[in-house]
């Protein structure tokens, strides 16, 4: 089992910046990969960004060059930092877990809101 807790959503004007973060406990050695998707009412769930065990990163086109995502092994959390923000990225995002397992393993979501 993987647990994952997630932080650092919020509200910010347009152009600002916030960094979220995804602690995982548990059976952390099983997962091949971790990142966030996000969902806003009305619209489909969409992948944000992932980023592998072994280091490969993946984004939407959406927010390529805006935002990055990394990880620190020692703390077994991976960081989601948003720059550049616009309206349209306001959604609850949800941190997942690959970890080879029929389902993959989601956060609580955190409400990230960009004002204009």
């Amino acid at each position: 089992q993987v647990q994952l807790v997630e932080s650092g959503g919020g509200l910010v004007q347009a152009g600002g910046s916030l960094r979220l973060s995804c602690a995982a406990s548990g059976s952390i050695f099983s997962i091949n990969a971790m990142g966030w998707y996000r969902q806003a009412p009305g619209k489909q769930r969409e992948l944000v960004a992932a980023i592998t065990s072994g280091g490969s990163t993946n984004y939407a086109d959406s927010v390529k060059g805006r935002f990055t995502i990394s990880r620190d092994d020692a703390k077994n959390t991976v960081y989601l930092q948003m720059n550049s923000l616009k309206p349209e990225d306001t959604a609850v995002y949800y941190c997942y877990a690959d970890a080879d397992t029929l389902y993959p393993y989601w956060g609580q979501g955190t409400q990230v809101t960009v004002s204009s």
